[in-house]
């Protein structure tokens, strides 16, 4: 199919849409829903299509005025003024539309259960791991979205062991999939009295939200124990079994929450984070076994490999996957990561759309 019966089609697809919801009765409850879904998916889609369509009827017309040479002189000097900027026009509204119909990670929508770890470097790597965490709740502070820390396991010097969150919003996981990795930082620690720079490392893994709808858990796959709650130094946070522990028996993953007083709350949000890191590890081998050529493109999800570079005497932040260096440290810290978040989204596209080039 060609590119224009391609949107020939998707146009004609959301005509029918919009009539079909518009009409009353015509759907039932749930099915209004997935066609609502489906018509807020073409929208943009549609819309482009029919900007670039328009852009080119209106060059067509601008050439032909200028092509008559009997036209008025007026008219033509007008014709070429529109051409110019119609000229420049279409190509980007071509290439909006190309990215407007890339394959879309069905989970790009979907909110998001972020985990920070400190990795090797011992209090150094906590203390980088809670300057992380704090980076990407003043991002979500940015956006508007709803972050809502789940737990957090301190050392008691401010720094983080592990801190996992849940971000709620628009397109949370679609802004943030590309920070998972081994993130690295370079600078003096406070307690250094030689001045040598140490470096040292925290994970971040960014999971998207998973429903009940998208993963179904047997109660047969778990094993759930519950303890007393502890807090740092073993103080006592309550004196009942409030604290659960749930292993998922086919893949040995385990979640532990005992930041609620109430049992079954600590229960309800180790299983948002279980259902997040299943649908993961589903996601990530579905992944692999589709694109299994593709191991260097931006997002592939090997968190072995280290994504970026923190450079505090030099005041920057590398990120290795696009070679993109960006001198504005403090400010990403701050939760300034957009241009950072822009880039590896355009990378992704650009790599997504040399992949259709070379299939065909």
């Amino acid at each position: 199919m060609s590119l224009d019966s391609k949107l020939d089609s998707l146009i004609a697809r959301h005509t029918q849409l919009r009539d079909q919801l518009a009409a009353p009765g015509s759907t039932s409850s749930g099915e209004f829903g997935k066609l609502s879904k489906e018509l807020s998916d073409l929208t943009p889609v549609v819309e482009t299509a029919m900007a670039l369509k328009q852009a080119r009827q209106e060059l067509k017309e601008a050439e032909a005025l200028i092509a008559d040479s009997a036209g008025d002189a007026d008219m033509k000097s007008l014709a070429e003024d529109e051409r110019r900027q119609l000229l420049s026009l279409v190509p980007k509204l071509e290439q909006d539309l190309k990215i407007a119909l890339l394959p879309k990670d069905e989970a790009d929508e979907k909110n998001a259960i972020l985990e920070v770890r400190a990795g090797t470097g011992g209090e150094e790597a906590a203390l980088f791991a809670s300057e992380l965490f704090r980076m990407y709740q003043r991002f979500a502070e940015r956006r508007n979205w709803r972050f809502e820390i789940m737990e957090v396991n301190e050392t008691g010097l401010g720094g983080y062991k592990e801190a996992i969150a849940n971000i709620t919003g628009k397109n949370v996981f679609a802004n943030l999939k590309f920070e998972s990795g081994v993130h690295r930082v370079q600078r003096v620690p406070a307690t250094e009295s030689s001045g040598r720079i140490h470096t040292s490392a925290a994970t971040v893994a960014v999971l998207p939200e998973a429903e009940e709808v998208d993963i179904h858990i047997e109660e047969k796959d778990l094993r759930i124990d519950v303890f007393r709650s502890s807090g740092p130094g073993g103080q006592s946070v309550n004196t009942t079994d409030s604290a659960v522990r749930i292993v998922h028996i086919p893949t040995g993953i385990t979640v532990q929450q005992q930041d609620e007083k109430s049992q079954h709350k600590n229960r309800a949000k180790a299983m948002k984070i279980l259902r997040a890191r299943l649908y993961e590890a589903e996601r990530e081998r579905a992944m692999k076994e589709r694109a299994e050529s593709r191991k260097g493109m931006v997002g592939s999800g090997d968190r072995s490999e280290r994504i970026r570079t923190y450079n505090f005497p030099q005041g920057r932040v590398t990120d290795h996957r696009i070679n993109l260096t960006l001198y504005k440290l403090n400010e990403m810290l701050d939760g300034n990561i957009e241009e950072m978040v822009t880039s590896l989204t355009t990378e992704e596209q650009a790599a997504k759309m040399a992949a259709i080039g070379d299939e065909k």
